[in-house]
């Protein structure tokens, strides 16, 4: 099987995934429209409970929806009681859901929480998550180099993580683009938890796949790099295999089929996330890595000789 071979085919399904995601994605901010919960923009969060036990989240949806609130999240809580995230609501509005939802569901409705969510929260919390992954992502570089320093060029390794990981990432934020326009998704909380989450899977898988290598390179030295690195790949597949599609990502595809509501949209992104983090770890870092070495990039654009 030779996987590197195929390089620039893995290159390209990559990009299919990517660009139509990210195309959308900046669409919506060019028309102000990116799908952003009230975690990130700011809102309103009503918490409360029902004398008989939790009813479906539609039928609370369709309470505010009659009101003119199109954008309600429903989440249950641990403690029984119900929190509802939407767009501001002003003090006339609020007690109209409330009458609403007393006259919707005449049991009874108590009041448990009434709170508005300021935006700044949501910036704060998403400029020091970036600065930690930029952090995570110098300290890899570093932490690389540094193991890999018995082998030429140990700087390129780490550099070549750090780009799969950047595009797992990608993929994350495209077809979570891709949902809202679908699925109605929203990047809130649990989306930026499931980003971190694909970030630390990804970076693992890539130093696996890059540590046989590295053996390799000590062992099999007469082997030119390219066959080498595919050498490697294959002997790694059966690990990836089995720690990944194996474990993680059947439980989380258990958790999107009969889990929550609240977390079918997290375990989707999750799940996509970390097989995207496999993926990447054979097709894409490892490949760009032989590129890098062969420096293809300058013959991209040249043309080949005639044949006479």
């Amino acid at each position: 099987m030779n996987i590197i071979k195929r390089r620039y085919l893995f290159f390209a399904l990559s990009l299919l995934i990517i660009l139509p995601g990210l195309v959308i994605l900046i669409y919506q901010a060019v028309q102000d429209d990116l799908p952003l919960s009230i975690d990130f923009t700011g809102g309103s969060l009503l918490e409360v409970r029902f004398a008989e036990g939790v009813p479906p989240s539609e039928e609370i949806i369709a309470v505010y929806e009659s009101l003119g609130v199109t954008d309600t999240q429903v989440q249950p809580t641990d403690a029984g009681t119900i929190l509802i995230r939407s767009s501001y609501v002003d003090n006339e509005l609020r007690d109209q859901i409330l009458t609403d939802l007393q006259a919707e569901f005449t049991s009874g409705v108590e009041v448990v929480r009434l709170d508005n969510v300021g935006p700044s929260i949501g910036r704060q919390v998403t400029s020091r998550a970036g600065i930690a992954v930029g952090l995570a992502a110098l300290a890899v570089v570093v932490y690389i180099t540094l193991a890999f320093r018995g082998i030429s060029h140990a700087f390129r390794y780490g550099v070549c993580a750090i780009i799969a990981m950047i595009h797992d990432v990608a993929v994350v934020l495209s077809v979570t683009a891709i949902g809202s326009i679908f699925f109605g998704w929203q990047m809130d909380s649990l989306f930026l938890t499931a980003v971190l989450t694909v970030i630390g899977f990804s970076v693992q898988d890539k130093i696996v796949v890059f540590d046989r290598i590295r053996e390799n390179s000590n062992i099999l030295r007469r082997l030119d790099f390219e066959p080498l690195v595919n050498h490697s790949i294959i002997q790694t597949l059966q690990r990836s295999i089995n720690t990944q599609l194996m474990t993680v990502e059947f439980l989380l595809l258990a958790l999107a089929l009969m889990g929550g509501v609240t977390l079918r949209e997290f375990a989707i992104i999750l799940l996509v996330g970390l097989l995207s983090g496999t993926y990447s770890s054979i097709f894409i870092a490892a490949p760009i890595l032989v590129l890098w070495e062969k420096k293809e990039w300058r013959t991209w654009f040249k043309r080949k000789p005639a044949i006479a």
